[in-house]
């Protein structure tokens, strides 16, 4: 039996960091805010504690379409500044994150009652490439011969053309995304754990926030204590303000959106648009060898949610009404779901019966007396800028910052990829590679890894069975499994396979069950817990 894994020593050392604190600033919340914030600050020189009451991204950021889009949508109620702002803000993505963040094509289909005439939404879509610098590739109109031929599943009964523009996608999954950032918060000095919850805080007279923590898988309780208090925790952010006291102007109403993973629907490498029955945007999205269809926009009042018989009905009857597949996709074809709230910031007491104009701009409310700063809504598109917008509110906070400047995100430099892609040649790598993997083993591991992919590549010089899958149908060779264990916080199975994987997203339950490899990659995150930690997975998916 394998020793524990050095994932599982990471944290419970910096659990004991945590309790000698103080620190520089506080932050809660493992989704995309509060992973930029810590990267940001922690980059800058601030000496930075990050908790989350679960995994990393364990919440709404794992719960996305994985595009990172310009807001197209919010042409129609003339938002064009944060149009021009969220586009900008994908087009730096796309620049400093280019394995990861990609362009895509929209594949846009117009039904012949829509509120708006074709020819107007083809003058939005050039607009919407002006707006966006003309970053990516130009928009065109498609005729009902054009669609017909480039994409025969499209059902044109009730269509009369579309249009066809570029935003992007992440080309593994939200969560993998985020926890980059967290991995380089860690890498800049970063104090972070999962799985250690908030239960309130209060500011002393020595001007510290003491926050009692409780980590969740002992339940032990202990202090935090920090000069700044950063409230990052997304749909619960408003809950954690009410626990520690903090009266805020802004507060957050939520929609319930959900995508199902169904197998590939189309070979086609783009995004397939429709316009559902309510008149929002409704899309087929690659995956992998999985498409992933969706989205609903549901009021809900609070951010625990489900999907509901309702919801699969909606997306299950949208998609066979806009698709000619050879049999309607049911139930029975659903390999997995993705359900989420989106956490929409509203002042006062905004919100009401248009809460579904409201956009995913994001809201930074600092409170100068007391050194507190709630982030409020947001999107992925607009996570860098969130960062940088947290650090200037920091070090007007009295919190020295002293390498602002140094780059915080952003893939390494271009010779150091060209650099492991060379020694990756000379090892003949990409001959190792899956014949099921749908891309080069190199060209895969540079995008997951950055600069720690050369330990991959030193681990397959040792022993070639490194670079063995050991998954089957996940493309996880033995050498990434090992690196993960080390230096990815893998605390439970499904922070693995749910979010620095997207594993449970594109094998069914059944099929993860027998993978050959994952009691072996169990062994190696857990140690001597391996066994009950891979029953403990399935049996809380029963």
């Amino acid at each position: 039996m394998l020793p524990p894994a050095g994932a599982v020593k990471l944290r419970e050392t910096n659990l004991e960091k945590l309790e000698r604190g103080p620190f520089d600033v506080l932050v809660l919340g493992g989704g995309i805010n509060g992973a930029v914030s810590a990267a940001a600050l922690a980059s800058g020189g601030a000496r930075v504690a990050l908790l989350d009451r679960g995994d990393f991204a364990c919440s709404t950021s794992q719960e996305s379409s994985n595009l990172a889009w310009g807001g197209i949508k919010y042409l129609e109620t003339l938002e064009f500044g944060l149009v021009r702002k969220l586009c900008r803000s994908r087009n730096a993505l796309i620049a400093s994150h280019p394995a990861t963040v990609q362009e895509i094509r929209f594949f846009t289909i117009r039904p012949r009652r829509f509120r708006h005439g074709l020819w107007k939404l083809v003058a939005g879509a050039w607009l919407y490439w002006l707006m966006g610098s003309f970053f990516t590739k130009r928009p065109r109109l498609l005729t009902s011969g054009t669609i017909a031929r480039e994409e025969p599943l499209v059902a044109l009964d009730e269509a009369d053309g579309g249009l066809e523009y570029s935003d992007a996608y992440l080309h593994d999954n939200d969560a993998r995304f985020v926890w980059s950032f967290v991995r380089s918060a860690l890498d800049h000095g970063c104090v972070a754990a999962n799985y250690v919850e908030s239960l309130g805080a209060r500011r002393g007279a020595d001007g510290l926030w003491r926050c009692q923590v409780r980590d969740v898988l002992s339940g032990r309780e202990f202090e935090v204590k920090a000069r700044v208090l950063i409230n990052a925790c997304g749909p619960f952010a408003d809950r954690h303000n009410r626990a520690s006291g903090v009266t805020t102007g802004t507060r957050h109403v939520f929609s319930k959106g959900i995508h199902l993973i169904v197998p590939r629907l189309t070979e086609s490498r783009r995004v397939l648009t429709f316009f559902a029955n309510d008149g929002r945007m409704f899309f087929v999205i690659p995956m992998g060898p999985r498409s992933v269809i969706g989205t609903t926009d549901t009021r809900v009042e609070e951010p625990e949610t489900e999907v509901t018989p309702e919801d699969r009905r909606f997306v299950l009857d949208n998609i066979n009404k806009r698709l000619k597949l050879p049999q309607p996709l049911t139930e029975a074809d659903v390999i997995a779901e993705r359900c989420g709230v989106r956490p929409l910031a509203v002042t006062g007491s905004g919100g009401g019966t248009d809460w579904i104009q409201l956009s995913r701009k994001h809201v930074v409310e600092v409170s100068t007396s007391d050194a507190h700063v709630t982030i409020f809504g947001g999107k992925l598109t607009d996570c860098v800028n969130v960062g940088d917008e947290v650090a200037e509110h920091v070090q007007r906070l009295g919190v020295e910052l002293p390498y602002r400047d140094h780059p915080w995100h952003g893939e390494p430099q271009e010779a150091v990829r060209v650099d492991f892609l060379h020694q990756a040649k000379l090892m003949r790598l990409d001959e190792r590679t899956s014949p099921r993997s749908s891309e080069p083993l190199s060209t895969r591991l540079w995008r997951r890894y950055g600069t720690q992919a050369f330990e991959l590549l030193e681990a397959i010089r040792r022993d070639p069975e490194m670079a063995e899958v050991l998954i089957e149908g996940a493309e996880y060779i033995r050498a990434e499994i090992e690196l993960t264990a080390r230096s990815e916080m893998v605390t439970k199975l499904e922070d693995f396979l749910r979010r620095r994987s997207k594993i449970a997203l594109v094998l069914r339950h059944e099929e993860l069950r027998r993978a050959p490899g994952l009691e072996e990659a169990c062994e190696r995150f857990f140690g001597a817990e391996a066994r009950a930690r891979l029953d403990e997975y399935f049996a809380s998916r029963a």
